[in-house]
């Protein structure tokens, strides 16, 4: 079995008088593919929040392989790549330019022209965003989470 790469132990997130997230236990290996389903309101966002060191949990802990991503959120961000739901662009930007201004975020990071090759964006990378289908957006997101070299996609 493959080491364990995430822990949640015990994890809480309350707003107020609701409880978010209620002594979640969890572990997934690393290599493994996991997703987190509930209907609205059952605390996924929270809880993957937690997990990227966005929002501290009120009880328990989260862990990175050894890294304490509560004590260390900074750096826990570094070794994650996030695609959202939905992601706002520059729109007037294209493809190569908004890789090139998320890459140069990070000390550690991928080349923008082979992101642009791995996510098959060659023949759009002079293209503004605003012009790009909604599956070509989705790659940029993608690219986008990729630049840094993360060691886990959201």
């Amino acid at each position: 079995m493959p080491p364990k790469a995430l822990r949640l132990d015990n994890v809480t997130k309350r707003y107020g008088p609701m409880t978010a997230v209620d002594h979640l236990t969890l572990t997934v290996p690393s290599g493994i593919v996991f997703g987190l389903l509930g209907p609205n309101g059952a605390g996924k966002t929270t809880t993957l929040e937690m997990i990227e060191g966005l929002r501290k949990p009120d009880e328990g802990h989260v862990w990175w392989g050894d890294l304490d991503v509560v004590a260390h959120p900074d750096r826990a961000r570094l070794r994650f790549g996030v695609q959202l739901q939905t992601s706002a662009f520059f729109e007037l930007l294209t493809v190569k330019e908004t890789l090139e201004l998320f890459h140069s975020f990070y000390r550690t990071r991928l080349a923008v022209p082979d992101l642009i090759a791995r996510l098959d964006l060659t023949e759009k990378q002079n293209a503004r965003v605003e012009g790009l289908s909604g599956g070509q957006r989705q790659r940029l997101a993608l690219a986008m989470a990729l630049v840094n070299d993360p060691e886990v996609v959201f």
